[in-house]
């Protein structure tokens, strides 16, 4: 249902292991629910049964209830509860799924579907109203006909459980229809609460925790004090009973509370957590229609909102490189800086050999495969030796050591990619032989272009100079050359490993450039050890 990933947590993804995964099949669903609405329906006639037989118990005036109001209301009340709850099944849960018959379809809501779907509970609640309603006037009829005396007592106990029910129905209804709320919220956010909000939820619950048992207590002082003939006893007895009852609804209104307004934040805490961890793929169902929905929604909206930044980021640090991006963004902060700083660095320049042959001789699938091969090679050596590719252009490449992060043993590291790519492209891709050239010395590194469309580039004399190696190296044994200069700036280890051939004057240049090619070598040796990187603040 959801694009990304959803959190688990351990009471189940709707805060109730009743309710089912998120992921479940439709029919599944259906068949879940109606049997949590039925249970629903029954439980709460039953409850409204009970508080009627024991409220009129209490309240009851003397001698009581005749023994012909006793049998009526005997076999009146099971009879209507039990039509109540029939009527109820094929009115109320019928109704409510015919609403839903959407996510039978498996096709996203209309806004108007939507609506009535997050509407459904408050509808099973009216429902109930209407059905104990009824049963008010019933019960209220019955008795004036059979005993007139308590007609006021039996209509007050009939409504009082009204309400109960009424509050009761409410609250499984919404938490039954958790999962379909879900699906009509899924990848959107209600502009407003649809189910009247967190304060209608509040006021019932104060309705059914409080309200109605202190009016109870209220009617039994009020009709004592009326009636005049209520025991001291009897009032203490009933005045008892309802403070306990007042006890059990508070406490049991508690943890309705608890559960209804503590499950989205603690779904959203948990998600919270994972993105604390890095995961910004996280998603957290929405099935709440009041604020609480809101809030979930709003923290879905803002991982998704990372998750992009987070792939932007990512897409960033692929064009540039990872050490270019991180230090863009840690220097840059909200702003966007031109220009650069001198400094000393290495550079590795590699070009293709016959590259406008190739492409001329083989289908572009191959040409695009080849290049594939090349340049993985390429990018694998020269961030196992701790530099950056700089750029791809066309055929060749470009990777500086030493910027934009300083670098110690920059030359060393410079040398020894050269070497490794050299040997792993005679093995890997010998059919695209490449001419590699190494080069140290001084350049200008950081932003070039304009404030919209920029990009981190290496300019001066050690690019050129390499760019011109390599045009010599691919005639060259092993295609592969270098500066002395950069031989002679490096580790003794690697230095070691080259060896100085002739001095040659490379176009565009004026003095001579003194070459040099590594020694034949016996064995593979492992990339260099890591170098102490020292962060310099550019311009």
């Amino acid at each position: 249902m959801h694009s990304r990933s959803d959190i688990p947590t351990r009471s189940g993804p709707f805060g109730s292991g009743l309710l089912g995964p998120l992921d479940q099949d439709v029919t599944v669903l259906r068949r879940r629910v109606q049997r949590l609405l039925t249970a629903t329906l029954i439980s709460t006639n039953v409850i409204g049964a009970l508080v009627v037989v024991g409220l009129a118990a209490l309240l009851m005036p003397a001698p009581g209830m005749s023994g012909a109001l006793v049998r009526v209301m005997a076999v009146a009340v099971p009879a209507y509860v039990a039509a109540a709850v029939v009527v109820g099944t094929l009115w109320g849960t019928r109704g409510a799924l015919r609403t839903l018959r959407w996510a039978a379809e498996g096709r996203h809501p209309t806004d108007a579907e939507r609506v009535a779907s997050l509407r459904v509970p408050l509808r099973l609640t009216l429902m109930q109203a209407v059905l104990w309603g009824v049963a008010t006037v019933v019960f209220a009829a019955l008795a004036v006909v059979e005993q007139p005396a308590v007609a006021l007592t039996v209509f007050l106990v009939v409504a009082f459980a009204s309400v109960v029910v009424c509050a009761i129905a409410y609250l499984f209804g919404e938490f039954a229809l958790r999962p379909y709320a879900a699906r009509a919220l899924d990848g959107t956010a209600p502009p407003r609460p649809l189910s009247g909000g967190v304060n209608l939820r509040m006021l019932l619950f104060w309705c059914l925790g409080t309200g109605v048992p202190v009016a109870g207590l209220v009617v039994t002082a009020v009709l004592a004090w009326v009636r005049g003939d209520v025991s001291t006893t009897k009032l203490a007895v009933s005045v008892i009973a309802l403070g306990l009852v007042v006890l059990c609804f508070g406490l049991l209104v508690t943890v309705f509370t608890a559960r209804a307004v503590v499950n989205p934040i603690t779904s959203v805490r948990d998600a919270l957590g994972r993105v604390r961890a890095g995961d910004f793929d996280v998603a957290i169902p929405v099935y709440d229609g009041t604020e609480l929905g809101l809030l979930q929604a709003g923290f879905n909206d803002m991982t998704a909102g990372l998750a992009e930044r987070e792939r932007m980021r990512d897409l960033f640090g692929r064009h540039v490189g990872h050490e270019v991006a991180v230090e863009a963004m840690r220097m840059s902060g909200d702003s966007t800086e031109l220009g650069g700083t001198v400094r000393t660095v290495s550079v590795l320049f590699v070009d293709l050999v016959g590259s406008t042959a190739l492409a001329a001789s083989r289908p572009p699938e191959e040409v695009v495969g080849l290049l594939n091969r090349f340049f993985a090679v390429v990018v694998d050596e020269v961030d196992r030796h701790h530099g950056l590719v700089n750029k791809f252009v066309g055929d060749a490449a470009l990777a500086v050591f030493g910027a934009p992060v300083a670098l110690a043993g920059h030359a060393t590291c410079a040398l020894a990619a050269g070497r490794a790519i050299a040997r792993r492209l005679a093995l890997e891709v010998p059919d695209g032989p490449a001419g590699i050239g190494v080069a140290t010395g001084d350049a200008v590194a950081g932003n070039v272009g304009d404030p919209r469309r920029f990009e981190y580039t290496v300019i001066g004399d050690p690019v050129n100079e390499a760019a011109r190696l390599t045009e010599l190296a691919k005639n060259a044994p092993g295609r592969l050359l270098a500066s002395w200069t950069a031989v002679e700036a490096a580790a003794a280890a690697e230095a070691d490993r080259w060896r100085a051939t002739e001095d040659v004057t490379l176009r565009g240049r004026s003095r001579p450039t003194t070459l040099a090619s590594p020694r034949q070598e016996v064995r593979d040796e492992p990339a260099p050890e890591s170098q102490t990187v020292v962060s310099e603040k550019q311009g």
